[in-house]
């Protein structure tokens, strides 16, 4: 077994193999960017290295760096995870060329399936079932030609692409010549590789992937199945296993079909083979690396997914056969979903979000993967993925329950996330009843208990009664609302307990945005205050055409504001300065 292991990566996919190599008694070695020197899978680590300023370009995907940093402490392995280079076949090369063990498939397992036109003949050739599509493509006039062969609409797709990037579905042929610049430049800025094909797009279709482990010999054994539907933007959301409402028939044959292709190369290590599905399935690709969302396959099948890839790695996995003989021994049931917990803002097209976080507190009992903590920095270098809320139940019942859970027990603050929108999602209908596709996401809205602050005032602050005391012994002074009479009689006014936080204004007012239904009441000093409402808000008037109505807020009254409302705080007109 190897004694030193190098994480070519960072996040919560370094902490989660990290951890597993504790667990194997293997001494793990972390590389971090200047960015991520207070990262948490750098004080988890055994030993940890610095390779570059924050680009990931100077930093994680600098192989010479890295290699140059493995060999320097002694590390017989690297663990790719996912991202970065786990896909990349120079880098797989030249670990085999220092005599350093790429924990992963084999450089021509990687290229064989990197590139999704030379998977597709594969897949064909292994009689797998393919959508209508092409192989590469020379340029937008072929591309429309083949679009008008197959029928709209049509998914334009980047050979080299990933994570979502480099694909675009087009409906007709406007879309497509408009698309074929983007998706052309994606790819080669994202992947140096500027290769374009097409394929049919199913509108309503499911996402299945099915996870498969390989020996290298020609025994390749499939792990279930996980639906991936939910997702946005071809990046996915919440994760489960295994896929509800299929029949025996069809995951058997999503099994076989997986194992069959990747025999075809005598596949090792972990990988995953992806499929689009409405009423039958067709092959969509091949990951060839570990998947953000294996966890939940491990939870169903009671197994380590990481450490069967540095045991086969390194010569000492068991036989294949044995191992895929114990699983079905111990009937793997239940049922596992997990939710990606993300630094981004739903509410303005999902912007990724940074800064320190002030507060994180996840739920006892459930398996979190993360690499976030109280006080850590989240950058805006890499991905906004911060955690992966990972639940089991004995059926996708308890299992979605426990997921709701979580969500509702999880706390991340001091940046935007999309754990709100995570929470609305996993009570949506469509969702729960388990019949979500891939385009669901596109128009899914939710109500988010927030408001967006337009124009911050002179001094606006958020305050509570009585606020913070009992600490002028050693130098802190007391807090709380100045006028703290009319602060505690508005919370009264609104049957919210004296303590509820609340904004005091100071000379003028803010201008804000209601993002879901509330109730809200001015008291203090008196100010203008405008409630400003838009097409729709106001039921007392016609929907039809386009108009703004604008109405004076009285103080010292409840009133109802609608979601998408704004209220318009100017200057105080008498007495007192605080409002």
């Amino acid at each position: 077994m190897f004694k030193k292991v190098l994480v070519a990566n960072r996040g919560e996919i370094a902490c989660r193999i990290i951890r597993t190599l504790k667990k194997m008694e293997i001494i793990s070695i972390a590389i971090y960017s200047e960015a991520d020197r207070g990262s948490l899978h750098v004080t988890l680590a055994d030993e940890a290295y610095c390779i570059g300023p924050a680009a990931a370009s100077a930093s994680y995907l600098d192989a010479d760096k890295i290699l140059a940093t493995a060999k320097n402490c002694g590390a017989e392995a690297i663990h790719p995870g996912y991202g970065f280079l786990s896909e990349n076949t120079s880098f797989a090369d030249a670990c085999a060329l220092a005599g350093i063990a790429f924990i992963g498939p084999t450089p021509s397992q990687i290229r064989d399936f990197g590139l999704k036109h030379t998977a597709r003949s594969l897949a064909e050739k292994s009689h797998v079932p393919l959508l209508p599509g092409t192989d590469l493509l020379s340029g937008p006039e072929q591309a429309l030609a083949a679009a008008k062969r197959i029928g709209y609409p049509i998914m334009l797709k980047s050979t080299a692409g990933g994570g979502g990037i480099g694909m675009q579905v087009c409906q007709d042929e406007q879309t497509l010549n408009s698309a074929w610049e983007t998706v052309s430049r994606l790819s080669q800025s994202n992947f140096k590789h500027a290769g374009i094909y097409l394929e049919k797009f199913l509108e309503n279709a499911r996402h299945i992937e099915v996870q498969v482990f390989g020996d290298g010999k020609g025994k390749v054994i499939a792990l279930g199945e996980r639906d991936c539907s939910a997702q946005r933007r071809n990046q996915k959301v919440i994760e489960e296993t295994p896929a509800p409402g299929l029949s025996p028939e069809i995951r058997k044959s999503l099994a076989d079909s997986a194992i069959r292709l990747c025999e075809t190369v005598k596949y090792q290590s972990a990988g995953t083979v992806e499929f689009v599905f409405d009423k039958e399935f067709y092959f969509l690709e091949v990951n060839t690396r570990l998947q953000v969302e294996h966890g939940v396959t491990e939870e169903v099948m009671g197994i380590d997914l990481v450490e069967w890839m540095i045991r086969q790695a390194a010569g000492e996995l068991e036989d294949l056969n044995i191992l895929e003989k114990r699983i079905l021994e111990s009937r793997p049931s239940g049922h596992a979903m997990q939710a990606r917990i993300y630094a981004e803002n739903p509410r303005l097209d999902f912007r990724p979000s940074s800064g320190i976080l002030t507060s994180v507190q996840f739920p006892e009992n459930t398996r979190i993967d993360t690499w976030i903590e109280n006080g850590t920095e989240v950058s805006p270098f890499y991905d906004p993925l911060i955690a992966k809320i990972i639940v089991r139940g004995s059926d996708r019942k308890e299992a979605l329950l426990k997921l709701q859970s979580a969500l509702a027990n999880t706390k991340v603050a001091g940046i935007e996330t999309n754990l709100e929108f995570l929470r609305a999602l996993a009570k949506e209908p469509v969702f729960t009843d388990g019949k979500i596709t891939t385009r669901f996401l596109s128009n899914f809205k939710y109500a988010s208990n927030s408001v967006d602050i337009l124009q911050p005032g002179s001094q606006t602050t958020i305050q509570d009664y009585p606020g913070r005391i009992g600490y002028w012994d050693i130098g802190v002074p007391p807090s709380g609302p100045f006028d703290s009479l009319s602060f505690r009689l508005g919370n009264r006014l609104l049957n919210n307990p004296e303590s509820a936080a609340g904004l005091e204004i100071t000379v003028s007012g803010p201008t804000l945005r209601f993002n879901a239904a509330t109730a809200i009441v001015l008291t203090g000093a008196v100010l203008k205050a405008e409630l400003i409402l838009q097409n729709g808000q106001d039921s007392t008037l016609s929907n039809s055409g386009k108009f703004t109505t604008i109405r004076e807020i009285k103080f010292w009254e409840p009133i109802e504001i609608p979601a998408g409302a704004t209220v318009k705080l100017g200057s105080i007109q008498g007495a007192g300065m605080r409002s």
